[in-house]
């Protein structure tokens, strides 16, 4: 939205040298735009201000469960099984014990696909921890992390998912979760501007 405010306000300079001594005009044409401005739309904080957390909860995951991870000592086939079960692609790998200690993370395509299947490994006979992404390797974000911020980890890392740890894991989000925040806070600022053209803010 803040692009769209300095865009507004880059118009008023051109409305401003081609009104010319047209004073009302330039009068309501400013006005709408600074009503546009403070209005309670333009407002909402945007990708910048959106956090991590704040994705995990539009897609109904504020709770942890253990859908959410395997264990190193498992089977490829069980972990797979469990993706499929929760249409996941991706399983954050624990130690065993109850502390939930971190191991790595396993992925349906990086790690089963080319660990797996491509090298014709038994699934019921390969270990999670055989395969898996190991922990000194894993891309992890926080709960507060900015959007954009994960956003630029998995594009710079070529990754398409990321565990969020909090001290202990709290949930995961995808490359597809992130585009879809991205369209979504884009479409808002397309439907303000389109209501700002069609005169609907006053």
């Amino acid at each position: 939205m803040q692009r769209l405010v300095q865009a507004v306000r880059s118009c008023q300079e051109i409305l401003q040298q081609s009104l010319g001594r047209d004073t009302d005009g330039m009068k309501n044409v400013f006005n709408r735009c600074r009503r546009v401005a403070s209005s309670p739309a333009s407002r909402e904080k945007g990708l910048e201000n959106t956090t991590v957390a704040e994705v995990l909860m539009t897609k109904g995951e504020e709770k942890v469960g253990s859908w959410l991870w395997c264990r190193t000592d498992d089977t490829i086939h069980d972990a797979v099984k469990q993706m499929a079960q929760n249409n996941v692609g991706s399983l954050v790998v624990l130690k065993p014990g109850e502390q939930q200690q971190i191991a790595g993370i396993i992925t349906e395509r990086a790690d089963y696909l080319r660990k797996v299947i491509a090298q014709d490994r038994p699934s019921k006979y390969t270990r999670v921890a055989e395969i898996m992404t190991d922990q000194n390797k894993l891309i992890t974000v926080t709960s507060d992390t900015n959007i954009l911020h994960a956003m630029h980890l998995m594009t710079e890392n070529h990754i398409r998912h990321v565990p969020v740890v909090d001290g202990k894991i709290v949930g995961m989000i995808s490359i597809v979760d992130v585009v879809r925040a991205v369209v979504e806070q884009q479409s808002g600022e397309v439907k303000r501007l389109n209501e700002f053209i069609k005169g609907e803010y006053y």
